[in-house]
């Protein structure tokens, strides 16, 4: 079994607290408030973390699929929008919006692929939350 830890550190109240979310080795640290996480405040939050995590492996996960089909992908790029629900206090959406450049595959395809990705993402199967995944092909150069 494969483990990964991350750290945080938190001192004071909900409201005027702060603290800082660390990756091993120095890779992340991250100062996270109150603010930061519910209103428009500098610094990061669980969320963005989450959305990250989900986004990279998300991405790995449809690279994959593909290229067990048979096309190697030029490029995937995710970027995940995940919606908080400050008064149920959970996660309640993450949206995946995916742009790829794979030859061979149309747009069809692709969205094919994102959907399986999607189902079988290990993030993807922790998360308890609605998961909608927007796909979309880089346009073909002309030739």
């Amino acid at each position: 079994m494969i483990t990964r830890n991350a750290t945080a550190r938190w001192e004071g109240d909900l409201p005027k607290g702060n603290g800082t979310m660390n990756l091993p080795n120095g890779r992340f640290e991250g100062p996270y408030t109150f603010a930061s996480r519910f209103e428009s405040g500098k610094g990061t939050n669980p969320e963005e973390l989450i959305g990250a995590a989900h986004a990279g492996c998300f991405s790995m996960a449809l690279a994959n699929t593909i290229a067990k089909a048979g096309n190697t992908p030029n490029r995937i790029e995710t970027t995940a929008t995940v919606h908080l629900d400050k008064d149920k206090g959970k996660i309640v959406k993450v949206e995946l919006e995916v742009n790829g450049d794979v030859p061979g595959i149309d747009a069809e395809a692709f969205q094919k692929f994102a959907e399986d990705a999607k189902t079988n993402c290990p993030v993807s199967k922790s998360i308890n939350a609605e998961i909608v995944v927007k796909a979309k092909m880089a346009p073909k150069a002309a030739a």
